[in-house]
């Protein structure tokens, strides 16, 4: 799902007065370590979520400081700067969900969880792969659970997993088993007292509202918080918005999140369009996470996709999830 999918406020004064402050160059890394302030959170009344001060665009930021490189370093710290999704597959659910909230409540924040390893994950295709079969994702989805504890978390449940049912990529014969997946994953996370639960719901490119909410149903949306639109898509807001206002009547006036991570220039829409999703040319960092949305149905924009992180092996980047370090300056430089 890296790659297939799925307040207008742009990052300009914002990033440019968020507080990553990085020391400069030293003789030694060591000591270039030692004169870095730890990454700040931003301000908690608009953006409550957890800004990983180890995160993989922060080690870059560091990178490019050690090589002298402050124009690239300053580039990347708008990416740095601003929480993104920690993404649990299948290895160590327990410990990394444990892990990241139990840094966020450290720090007085919410905990962003993408659990990604439903089976027969992503068609076979860039980010193929998920838990072997429905016994061992149950047994993943309590480790998870258990990981989180009573600790502080938003989770994005399962990217590409519902609308691979929809638009037929995944074969029929697993179709029934997913529903019950994802519904028992819902049931089992609302059993931890600070979690909330949303639901992936693909993009305002991919389908429409009317295909969707028998599925979302049937997946268990009346459990869950609500339903996340634009994960790892380049839609713009308006119309993520647009689309999520005509769903949420349709599954009991659920709110939704937003993935704003990369659509700060909108889809891309030339070439292929059954290419357009991966690592397209062009795009740019959208509206910096908040939940001070402006809009009652919208509970947060997320950057639920990690900027700089590859969508797959295409167009010249690396397979998906890795860090694709020319593509985050892209977003970066074409960011308003």
């Amino acid at each position: 799902m890296y790659g297939s999918f799925v307040g207008r406020a742009r990052l300009g004064a914002v990033v440019v007065g968020a507080t990553l402050l990085l020391a400069g160059c030293s003789t030694s890394e060591g000591a270039e370590k030692d004169k870095q302030p730890p990454i700040s959170q931003q301000p908690k009344e608009t953006d409550p979520f957890w800004v990983n001060p180890e995160g993989t665009a922060a080690k870059q930021v560091s990178a490019y400081l050690s090589k002298g490189d402050s124009a690239n370093a300053d580039l990347i710290k708008k990416i740095a700067a601003q929480p993104v999704g920690e993404w649990i597959g299948s290895d160590n659910p327990e410990g990394r969900a444990k892990r990241f909230t139990e840094a966020a409540q450290k720090a007085d924040r919410d905990a962003l969880l993408v659990l990604y390893n439903i089976p027969h994950r992503d068609c076979g295709q860039f980010s193929k792969g998920g838990a072997a079969d429905g016994d061992a994702y149950r047994e993943w989805v309590d480790q998870v659970a258990k990981g989180i504890g009573d600790r502080r978390a938003t989770v994005i449940l399962e990217p590409d997993a519902l609308l691979h049912l929809v638009d037929g990529c995944t074969p029929q014969e697993f179709h029934e088993e997913r529903y019950h997946l994802l519904n028992g994953a819902v049931e089992r996370l609302k059993q931890q007292p600070a979690t909330k639960v949303y639901v992936d719901a693909g993009n305002a490119g991919w389908s429409t509202p009317d295909s969707l909410f028998e599925p979302l149903k049937r997946a268990g949306i009346d459990k869950a918080d609500g339903f996340a639109v634009n994960v790892s898509n380049f839609q713009t807001t308006q119309a993520s918005k647009d689309f999520g206002r005509k769903l949420s009547p349709k599954v009991g006036g659920k709110h939704f999140v937003i993935d704003t991570s990369r659509n700060g220039n909108g889809p891309y829409t030339e070439g292929d369009p059954k290419e357009n999703w991966c690592n397209p040319p062009g795009r740019a960092l959208g509206e910096t996470p908040t939940t001070a949305t402006g809009d009652p149905l919208v509970d947060a924009y997320l950057w639920i996709k990690r900027p700089g992180e590859s969508d797959g092996d295409c167009k010249g980047g690396p397979k998906a999830g890795d860090w694709y370090p020319d593509y985050a300056l892209e977003l970066a430089r074409n960011t308003k």
